[in-house]
């Protein structure tokens, strides 16, 4: 069963999604400002948080920033602020998801589903590095059953794909299937720009069908475990991304 915090000033509004996750078999819990959500993200082991953006004490901004330093845990926010900068802001900061005010319960709990669904599946799901064909487009991730792949090294990152491993530093990544992909794929095309379109047909499929944010959810835990050396994918806006050296 799944815990989620749901992170909302207005008592009501926290209430109702509340009852509606419970409904569901998710095991909820609530904060009503900024710093009681931080001390529950530390002491509870949570799987999703739903946050306010316009929070007493903390701000959601802040929160998001906050947790995002330590925790990989998706991030669904809730904000009456509708301007584009606004929701590029949010995504920036480490939100995985982002909903308008109002907004419809059933939609917020569709996301939820399909956000758990998407972390479940990345855990389980084997990693297509391997399937991509050498004439699909040039330069993607072929593996030769007849040689040895040489590694990929940039910097202090090395992979390995013949023994499908990431190391930075000499110390081994824990990386999910989908972050294994991005990273290959990305790192093997140094200065190509990839629009999420592509990245999406590639590493989940054409007939995936996730949500918009998909792509740049994955690049955010990416950069998120990559640390410093993060700072290499960069957003290609308009387009994607891409590694640079």
């Amino acid at each position: 069963m799944a815990s989620i915090l749901v992170v909302e000033d207005e008592i009501d509004i926290c209430n109702l999604i509340r009852k509606e996750l419970e409904s569901q078999g998710y095991q909820v819990y609530q904060a009503f400002d900024g710093e009681a959500a931080l001390r529950l993200v530390e002491q509870l082991p949570l799987n999703l948080v739903i946050l306010d953006w316009m929070l007493p004490k903390l701000d959601g901004l802040t929160v998001c920033r906050t947790i995002r330093q330590k925790h990989l845990l998706p991030i669904i926010m809730l904000t009456a602020r509708t301007d584009e900068v606004d929701r590029i802001l949010g995504l920036e900061v480490g939100a995985d998801d982002y909903i308008s005010k109002p907004f419809s319960v059933r939609e917020l709990t569709a996301r939820v589903r399909a956000m758990l669904r998407r972390i479940d599946l990345d855990a389980q799901t084997p990693v297509l590095a391997h399937n991509f064909s050498a004439s699909s487009q040039p330069d993607t991730v072929a593996r030769s059953s007849s040689a040895t792949p040489p590694p990929i090294v940039r910097g202090p990152l090395y992979i390995s794909l013949a023994e499908h491993t990431v190391t930075l530093e000499k110390r081994p990544l824990d990386l999910t299937p989908r972050e294994y992909d991005l990273l290959v794929l990305l790192s093997k095309n140094p200065g190509r720009a990839f629009s999420r379109e592509f990245l999406l047909q590639e590493l989940w499929g054409y007939d995936y069908d996730g949500f918009d944010r998909t792509v740049d959810t994955h690049i955010t835990r990416l950069r998120k475990k990559l640390g410093p050396l993060g700072e290499k994918i960069v957003t290609v806006w308009g387009v994607g991304y891409r590694f640079v050296v």
